[in-house]
């Protein structure tokens, strides 16, 4: 009996150990595939880059350029691929002559011998002679105005009177609008700034006086900033991006809206729902890429950026397995889809053919983003099932002729505040931030009003000064 007690105990023993055993590997798998999702989330991002992801070009390294300029050639076939400089069949263009009333000097060339005879030949004008014009700037100065208030002593009572005082500018409105335009158009440091003004103009002028320039201009750009904002809330077509921002190290949100005739930026605390619901309004219709706070903007006005799902399945093709034969399908249609898209902006191909082409792929693509919810793949799965939760807003582009399936015009017009970021890390206090969205704000919307940036703001800082109406940016150009 003692034997088979002890044969039942470590019989007991065993199963334990067994127990024990599986409960072990059970834990080792768990974390097998936690570690494994860990390693393909680390994989990820030390493989992201601007071809497969949000980041911009700039962080991609050289290695990385190069892989993007061979990607680049394999989707682009031969006879499209472009050389640098001048393409073939292009007639060039050249400086139009100035009209004879613009002319500043006229320098007559005649010759001296008779290719004939070898004859001295009188200076005769010709009727139409060849003409060539020289263009330069003549030295720069600054012009100084003094004012003086004279005391004048009555004749009859002998009382002196001075002519009332009134404190004179420093700095004039062509001065204060050259001076904001190089710092919140040109992006250059108020040193440079600084520097740039005293070679050419032979001025000096102090860091310190730069920013009491830019506070001025700010203030005097007030209300014709409300005024574009205005004119954007009112637009059909809206395209909106944002990035980050910092003021004194802390991270803000700056964001931009861009329709076809106006710019407006606005550097904000948060980017969250709340914020660009009130930032957007909710007339128009909204180009974005897929960000979670514009969630709150109905799917039937709304565009979400194709370039942003490009770059979404090229992540998806180089994952290698089904996640690659997914995203390598999704492309084949993003391809076509551009293609169609190209030749309906060059006139090569009518709305009504490209909605005609245009319906199978919509099937297809929503079929492919189906396969890869029920595919259940981690990192995949769940972006396919936020895509499809924007359907709606997937083919807007194809249904109306005002959309575009890209949200390339806000990302260009936020593009030159990022340069500006990167040079500057951003301001040191909110009106810092204030020069910069009325700045940006005005020199975009004056370039897509066809209009000179130095010239309104000259007229605008004038007219600030002397407490009359600021002018229009969408006035006509006289």
């Amino acid at each position: 009996m003692d034997e088979v007690a002890k044969l039942k105990e470590q019989l007991v023993a065993a199963e334990a150990r067994a127990v024990a055993a599986e409960a072990r590997a059970v834990a080792a798998e768990a974390r097998i595939a936690e570690l494994e999702k860990l390693v393909a989330q680390l994989l990820a991002r030390l493989n992201s880059n601007s071809g497969n992801s949000g980041k911009p070009p700039s962080t991609d390294s050289p290695t990385e350029r190069a892989a993007r300029k061979v990607r680049k050639a394999g989707r682009t076939s031969q006879s499209e691929r472009k050389t640098r400089g001048a393409q073939p069949g292009h007639e060039g263009t050249q400086r139009a002559l100035a009209p004879a009333e613009q002319v500043s000097e006229f320098v007559d060339h005649f010759p001296e011998h008779c290719e004939g005879c070898a004859r001295a030949l009188p200076p005769t004008p010709q009727a139409e002679p060849l003409r060539a014009q020289t263009w330069e700037l003549p030295p720069m100065r600054p012009v100084v105005v003094e004012h003086r208030f004279h005391a004048v002593t009555c004749p009859c009572c002998a009382t002196s009177t001075r002519a009332a005082w009134a404190p004179a500018p420093t700095f004039g409105p062509r001065l204060h609008s050259v001076v904001a335009t190089l710092t919140g158009a040109y992006h250059l440091s108020r040193r440079r700034t600084a520097s740039l003004v005293s070679d050419l103009v032979g001025l000096k002028i102090s860091v310190g006086a730069i920013s009491e320039v830019e506070s001025r201009v700010t203030e005097s750009l007030e209300a014709g900033v409300a005024e574009v904002w205005r004119r954007v809330d009112g637009e059909v077509v809206k395209h909106a991006d944002g990035t980050s921002w910092f003021q004194q190290g802390v991270l803000l949100a700056l964001w931009t809206i861009a329709t076809a005739s106006a710019t407006v930026f606005k550097v904000l605390a948060h980017g969250d729902k709340k914020t660009l619901s009130l930032l957007l309004g909710s007339t128009g219709t909204l180009v974005s890429d897929r960000a979670t706070a514009l969630k709150f903007w109905s799917m039937d006005r709304r565009q979400v950026c194709w370039a942003h799902l490009l770059r979404k399945f090229v992540a998806f093709s180089e994952r290698g397995g089904k996640s690659a034969r997914l995203g390598d399908e999704l492309l084949d249609y993003i391809k076509l889809t551009f293609d169609y898209w190209h030749q309906v902006r060059e006139g090569r191909l009518n709305r009504e053919e490209f909605r005609r082409r245009m319906a199978p792929i919509r099937t297809a693509v929503e079929e492919l983003l189906q396969r890869g919810v029920d595919a259940r793949i981690a990192g995949l799965s769940g972006s396919c099932a936020d895509i499809l939760e924007h359907k709606k807003a997937l083919w807007t582009f194809v249904d109306r002729d005002d959309v575009e399936p890209t949200n390339n015009h806000a990302e260009r017009e936020l593009r030159a505040f990022v340069l500006w970021r990167k040079r500057s890390q951003g301001t040191q206090s909110e009106r810092g931030n204030l020069f910069a969205e009325r700045m940006m704000t005005t020199v975009h919307t004056a370039r897509k009003q066809n209009k000179n940036v130095l010239d309104f703001l000259t007229v605008t800082y004038a007219a600030y000064i002397a407490g009359a109406p600021t002018p229009s940016l969408f006035a006509p150009t006289s």
